[in-house]
């Protein structure tokens, strides 16, 4: 997932465009990204050196943070307990692929979506992130992490449904329309 969202950085040629996420630009995706998770990490003991600033060099912000998260996943120990005073227990690359994974990977439709490029999202995926949301689906439209579903036809691909679930309208060129500010993975 980390490949495919740092091709779609590589796409993006104007970091000011705007995104289905509210007040967003191509920018702040990658901010986001490479911002909360440290924080996530480190409040179960886990720090990582800083990178550069998405706000200065996007591309650069995120060739960092994806390159240390794949060497905790390539280290000695990826599934020793993690523990997170809010998120629970997991093994260490459960708690990356529940938390971290899932978030770039509905960002990078995001992002893509912002430099007008094909997000290349895998759709296995996709339903097996739907699938795992939608039993829960009340208790995330309560928490106001994001707005409401927006319809999509059954018939569509499990990429255009998790994104319509979360609240981005797969019909609309940008995305925009009736989108939500954040996605069900982010913490509060």
């Amino acid at each position: 997932m980390a490949d495919r969202f740092g091709s779609v950085v590589a796409a993006v040629t104007n970091w000011d465009a705007s995104t289905p996420v509210t007040d967003w630009v191509a920018r702040d995706v990658v901010a986001h990204l490479t911002d909360w998770f440290p924080a996530f990490l480190a409040a179960g003991g886990i720090e990582l050196d800083t990178a550069p600033s998405a706000a200065d060099d996007p591309t650069a912000a995120w060739a960092r943070r994806a390159a240390q998260v794949q060497e905790l996943l390539d280290g000695p120990d990826p599934d020793r307990e993690f523990i997170h005073p809010i998120a629970g227990t997991h093994p260490l690359s459960g708690a990356i692929d529940m938390f971290y994974i899932a978030d770039i990977f509905m960002h990078t439709w995001d992002l893509a979506r912002a430099a007008g490029v094909d997000p290349g999202l895998d759709q296995v995926f996709a339903a097996r992130l739907l699938a795992g949301m939608e039993p829960i689906e009340e208790m995330l439209r309560a928490s106001g992490q994001y707005g409401p579903a927006i319809p999509v036809p059954a018939q569509a691909d499990p990429v255009s449904q998790l994104m319509g679930f979360v609240g981005r309208d797969p019909a609309d060129p940008k995305g925009t329309k009736g989108m939500s500010q954040r996605l069900p993975m982010e913490p509060p």
